[in-house]
C-alpha cells in the first residue's frame, strides 16, 4: 500500500490525480489511448449508468453470469434476455457477456468477439465485455482494439488487486461514449485515495507478475492436495481451470476435502 499524501483525503480529487490514473490505466490495460478510458467508483456504478447512456433496445446477457447486468438494463427501461449459447448473440441489439465468465470459467476468443462487436456496431448496437477477471487472462482483453464503435469493456480493479473496498473500476468505450460517460458521472466521482492506490497498483508491474504466478501455482497445487489427501478429481479436457467432483458418500469423505482445502 503507497504511503498517501495528506491531500488524497483531505482536498477534492485533481483532474491532475484523475488523469494519471487513467494513464496507467490505459497503458496496464492496453488500451490505444487515455481518453478512452474512464475511471468509475466501481464497475457496479458502470452498470447502472451505461444502459442510461443508450435508448431502449434489446439486450441479450450470456448466463449464467453476474445478475447485476441484467437487472441493470432492465431498470433502465431496456428489453432484457439470458441466452446460454454465444450463437444466441447474434442479431441487432446489445449484447453482453463475461470473459473470462464467472462461475462457468467460459473463455471467448478475442477473434470471435471483434467480429460479434463489428456486427453489433453495423446495426446500432453494441458488445459490452465484462473483463473483470481477465487480469489473470491479459490474452483474452480486447482492450488493445477499444476505439471501433460497438466495443465496450469493464474493468475491475478490487478484484485482482483484492480491494474491493476502493471502490474503483474502468469503462473503456469509444471516445463519444466515453465522453458521455464521463458527464453522466460527474465531477469528483473517484476519491482521491482511490486515484492514488488505483495509480500506485498499475504500475506495480513486479507485484502483478508475481500474483499471477502464486494464483497459477495456487490452482494446481489445489489438485495435488485433493489426490493427496485420497478426493480423486477430474480436469474437463476443454477447460483446464475446472475440476470436476464426484457427491462426496459420508462424513469422513467431507472431513477430508474440508481439510484439504483448508488454507
Amino acid at each position: 500500500m503507497p504511503a498517501l499524501a495528506g491531500e488524497a483525503r483531505t482536498a477534492l480529487p485533481s483532474k491532475r490525480a484523475l488523469a494519471a490514473l487513467e494513464a496507467a490505466a490505459a497503458a496496464y490495460y492496453g488500451a490505444p489511448d487515455p481518453a478512452l478510458v474512464v475511471a468509475v467508483p466501481g464497475t457496479q456504478a458502470a452498470i447502472q449508468w451505461l444502459p442510461r447512456l443508450m435508448p431502449p433496445a434489446a439486450v441479450t446477457v450470456l448466463g449464467p453470469t453476474y445478475a447485476e447486468h441484467a437487472r441493470g438494463w432492465t431498470l433502465a427501461g431496456h428489453r432484457v434476455e439470458t441466452a446460454t449459447t454465444l450463437d444466441a448473440l447474434d442479431g441487432p441489439g446489445t449484447a453482453i457477456l463475461v470473459n473470462p465468465n464467472n462461475p462457468t470459467g467460459l473463455a471467448v476468443a478475442p477473434a470471435t468477439l471483434l467480429d460479434l462487436a463489428a456486427a453489433k456496431a453495423a446495426t446500432g448496437g453494441h458488445l459490452i465485455v465484462d473483463e473483470a477477471f481477465a487480469d489473470v487472462a491479459p490474452q483474452l482483453s480486447l482492450a488493445g482494439f477499444v476505439g471501433r464503435q460497438g466495443l465496450v469493456l469493464l474493468r475491475s480493479f478490487g478484484k485482482f488487486f483484492g480491494l474491493a473496498g476502493i471502490r474503483l473500476g474502468f469503462v473503456i468505450a469509444p471516445a463519444d461514449m466515453a465522453l458521455r460517460l464521463r458527464e453522466a458521472i460527474g465531477p469528483w466521482a473517484v476519491s482521491g485515495e482511490a486515484l492514488a492506490i488505483g495509480r500506485a497498483a498499475f504500475e506495480d508491474r513486479a507485484w502483478q507478475e508475481a500474483m499471477r504466478r502464486k494464483l497459477a501455482e495456487a490452482r494446481a497445487e489445489l489438485f495435488e492436495r485433493l489426490a493427496a489427501a485420497g478426493l480423486w478429481v477430474r480436469r474437463f479436457e476443454y477447460e483446464e481451470t475446472w475440476l470436476r467432483f464426484g457427491l462426496l458418500p459420508d462424513e469422513a469423505a467431507r472431513k477430508r476435502l474440508r481439510a484439504a482445502i483448508a488454507p
